[in-house]
């Protein structure tokens, strides 16, 4: 897509001599570096509770996001209306709150270099709202007829189309038209063979992408998610209580890489760096995780829900080495710590529209692969936890503290897999919990694509995998 193709060229008749002056106006108090921010965005959602549809929308939102830095100190102001005046006027007020010593000359544009890592010719918002509702039906009847023991279900698919236009002062135009899909469904089960059917137990399952449509149609249709999040709570019906204490604990592939995420990604977000306040700050170069840990950040994966061509500062993302071999390589950088901190831009600055200022963010985070064998693993623990899959999770920054709840847990006895646990959390400090990973498995699996990112009260969408991992030692809450 060239410039004159763009929505906000064609639809609202923004030229590329309009950027320049809005761009000198956000520089016209000084200040070293200033943006645009544009966004067009179509949204859609559907929810199906007790086998009916109980809410269907769609909508379209837009604006503009104007930011100048000066040293430190960053001027934001936007705007929902995309005439002239109003967009000269948010680029007043942040040139005002950023007033500084002048030091950018006039501005002008070149479009930057283009890819498609995601190459969807119609995004599932532009087709049919009525196939789009077909799914949501399919994955009910599916999961219901699963198991007679299933008594309720609720599925929900929601989907977007992003398009962006972002214009630096340092001369850079970029577009990008991100499409992104998703498909969740939820399942109760109770067990018919107990007086009252004893206290239900919830499976859940979803995923999707930077898709088409025929995603769901072709790959992962709404009976495959159906089928997992009614398997998930059926095993559950036989659960025993988690065990707690310290313990051996392994994660399984794919989604339980959160783990990852939580633990450890957030604390290598460039801006908790800068400020001192994360457990990681100051330690580049530094043993961080046992030699068997390696973990990336990569935007750059086609198709996959935290992949972007180019990140919400027009910069193009990249595959980041976080941790190599265990050694903390670098940090994840946005264009404000960059330029505060002198390190190289990452291409991971984000923000959840362009009423939000951009911040350093995770893509696709996961761990590479190692050598194990993952049934290997599992015979390797005399007594342990195995954990499949996860609910939500937190951690405190500045301690590298986190806390999170195994929604499907095994209990690992003299080397095998035996009962299903419930209510088991895990609780550790990331910085510490990855010193103890003694096996990593060579099976890394990417989630299905259903995450998202909260972050100073800003949502992104976002990947994590792992291999099969052991970590020898990590406390785990249970109620037994």
């Amino acid at each position: 897509m060239h410039f004159s193709e763009s929505i906000f060229a064609q639809r609202f008749g923004i030229t590329q001599q309009d950027l320049e002056r809005y761009l000198s106006e956000a520089l016209s108090q000084g200040g070293t570096y200033a943006d645009l921010y544009f966004e067009y965005l179509s949204t859609s959602a559907i929810s199906i509770d007790e086998s009916m549809v109980k809410s269907a929308s769609q909508g379209v939102s837009l604006g503009v996001g104007v930011r100048v830095i000066a040293g430190e100190r960053t001027g934001y102001a936007y705007s929902d209306d995309l005439s002239a005046d109003k967009i000269r006027k948010a680029a007043r007020v942040a040139a005002h709150i950023a007033k500084g010593p002048a030091t950018v000359e006039n501005v002008s544009l070149n479009e930057g270099r283009r890819r498609n890592l995601y190459p969807v010719g119609t995004a599932p918002t532009e087709t049919p709202f009525s196939e789009r509702v077909e799914l949501v039906k399919r994955a009910d009847r599916a999961a219901r007829a699963y198991d007679a023991r299933i008594f309720q279900v609720q599925a929900s698919y929601a989907d977007s189309l992003r398009q962006v236009m972002v214009a630096t002062s340092d001369g850079v135009l970029s577009f990008d038209r991100q499409p992104l899909a998703r498909l969740n469904v939820s399942a109760l089960a109770r067990n018919s063979s107990i007086k009252g059917g004893g206290p239900p137990q919830r499976g859940h399952a979803g995923g999707g992408g930077r898709v088409e449509l025929s995603f769901f149609l072709n790959e992962k249709t709404p009976e495959h998610f159906a089928a997992e999040a009614a398997r998930e709570a059926i095993v559950m019906l036989d659960a025993v209580d988690a065990p707690a204490g310290e313990m051996t604990v392994v994660l399984g592939p794919g989604w339980p890489g959160v783990l990852l995420h939580e633990a450890v990604g957030h604390g290598l977000e460039a801006d908790f760096n800068r400020k001192g306040v994360s457990a990681f700050s100051g330690r580049i170069g530094q043993q961080v995780a046992s030699p068997l840990c390696t973990v990336i950040d990569d935007g750059t994966i086609a198709d996959r829900r935290g992949s972007l061509n180019v990140d919400d500062e027009g910069h193009t993302t990249q595959r980041n080495v976080l941790i190599e071999n265990g050694i903390l390589r670098g940090y994840l950088q946005d264009k404000l710590s960059s330029r505060v901190t002198g390190a190289a831009e990452t291409g991971s600055g984000r923000r959840e529209s362009y009423a939000h200022i951009p911040m350093p963010r995770m893509t696709n985070t996961f761990m590479l692969a190692g050598e194990s064998d993952p049934a290997e693993i599992i015979r390797s623990v005399p007594k342990g936890l195995y954990c499949v899959n996860f609910g939500g999770g937190q951690v405190d920054i500045t301690s590298g503290n986190f806390v999170f709840s195994a929604s499907e847990s095994y209990l690992i006895e003299d080397g095998k897999v035996t009962r299903p646990v419930r209510n088991a959390s895990l609780i550790g400090n990331g910085p510490e919990a990855l010193k103890y990973v003694s096996m990593v498995g060579n099976d890394l699996k990417l989630d299905e694509g259903i995450g998202m990112c909260g972050k100073e009260g800003q949502s992104v969408p976002v990947g994590v995998g792992i291999p099969t991992v052991r970590i020898d030692r990590m406390t785990v809450g249970g109620t037994a």
